[in-house]
């Protein structure tokens, strides 16, 4: 199996020993990603609503890299600190899916990194 590293500019460097996806046996599976902004590192300042805006921004950045689009997402795993803010990240994250939507999981975490109140993750199919 080979694995090949997905890297952009229009999501936030790693932080850590990772790499913002990982492309094999014909699927890409991203990093997860939080309301940082790729230009500073940041989270983006003004809430969930803006947080979660930065998240799917920074998604389809490395989706692009992959040669992908949401309309190749298998499987996504959303990661909240507080699920009183479900309603609005649900209806955030909507806009971006085409029918049949994909798989999803939503987690309750007691923190996340850099002081994140969104995350999100997901697998992908590559086209070719």
């Amino acid at each position: 199996m080979t694995r090949r590293a997905i890297s952009t500019e229009g999501a936030p460097a790693a932080i850590g020993p990772y790499s913002q996806g990982i492309a094999t046996e014909g699927l890409l599976f991203t990093a997860g990603q939080a309301g940082l902004d790729p230009g500073t590192g940041t989270l983006v300042e003004g809430g969930i609503e803006p947080e979660t805006e930065r998240v799917m921004a920074n998604l389809t950045a490395v989706l692009d890299a992959a040669g992908c689009g949401w309309g190749d997402v298998l499987k996504s795993t959303i990661f909240l600190v507080d699920m009183t803010d479900f309603a609005t990240v649900n209806a955030i994250y909507g806009r971006f899916m085409s029918d049949p939507p994909p798989a999803r999981s939503t987690v309750g975490v007691a923190a996340l990194p850099k002081g994140a109140r969104v995350e999100m993750e997901v697998v992908a199919r590559l086209r070719g």
